[in-house]
């Protein structure tokens, strides 16, 4: 079953043929979309929010060893089953320092289709 969406595009943008607000209409890469604001947004960025996001941008000052990638991999597993649980299930997530690369490889469920997906993304350190 296809699950409709009408949702503000992010990043947030302008759709330059309409000149209105860029929406996303593709259910899976709306939930993509919010997966990544968990990850990018530091918690205390969202003023009626604060405990939102695991600030994934803040590893950029931290060493990149084997034990910030567990501290990473713990942070993201435990803000996108806090911030997202109504629309994913997390299944795995694996983070590995390697030189100046942080992968980080999520598993996860779209609830609304019981369909498995994956985001792969790599975070210059």
């Amino acid at each position: 079953m296809e699950k409709n969406i009408h949702a503000i595009d992010y990043p947030f943008a302008i759709d330059g043929g309409l000149g209105q607000l860029a929406v996303e209409t593709n259910y899976d890469v709306h939930v993509e979309h919010l997966i990544k604001q968990v990850l990018f947004t530091n918690p205390g960025e969202r003023i009626n929010r604060p405990d939102f996001g695991c600030g994934i941008r803040r590893m950029i000052f931290a060493p990149n060893s084997t034990e910030s990638a567990s501290l990473a991999q713990v942070t993201i597993y435990q803000a996108l089953e806090s911030w997202l649980a109504n629309v994913i299930k997390v299944d795995q997530v694996d983070v590995k320092a390697q030189e100046e690369i942080l992968t980080i490889n999520i598993s996860y469920w779209l609830k609304a289709r019981n369909e498995r997906r994956y985001l792969n993304m790599e975070v210059s350190i």
